[in-house]
């Protein structure tokens, strides 16, 4: 396909819906989290629908709940790295620079730190 005037993406997209979790940081600007909904995911990048715009060119950090278990027992997740490269209309759009999967394999209790 002719990418002049096309889609220019490399990768292929998935139109698939999963919670995600992000922290966006920016030089000289306090850290903000959120969660959201995934649109569409590739290899080279992801889109999903918040409430707020994020600021184009910070840096971002995700989580994104897997649908899949380790095992049929322990739950995965996909933390990926990157920069927001468009957020306009309640959806944004990220350039995954870092990606992997891990298998959670305590119990969510066990992670929260006793005071």
């Amino acid at each position: 396909m002719d990418k002049i005037g096309g889609d220019r993406r490399n990768s292929r997209r998935y139109d698939i819906r999963l919670p995600v979790h992000y922290r966006v940081s920016q030089k000289w600007v306090m850290a903000r989290s959120g969660s959201a909904t995934t649109c569409e995911i590739s290899t080279s990048g992801l889109s999903f629908r918040s409430r707020k715009p994020l600021p184009v060119g910070s840096h971002i950090e995700m989580i994104i709940d897997w649908p899949a278990r380790y095992g049929d027992v322990y739950p995965i997740d996909l933390q990926a790295t990157g920069f927001v490269v468009r957020s306009e209309h309640g959806r944004t759009a990220v350039r995954v620079t870092s990606r992997k999967f891990r298998v959670i394999t305590m119990p969510a209790q066990a992670l929260r730190v006793s005071a």
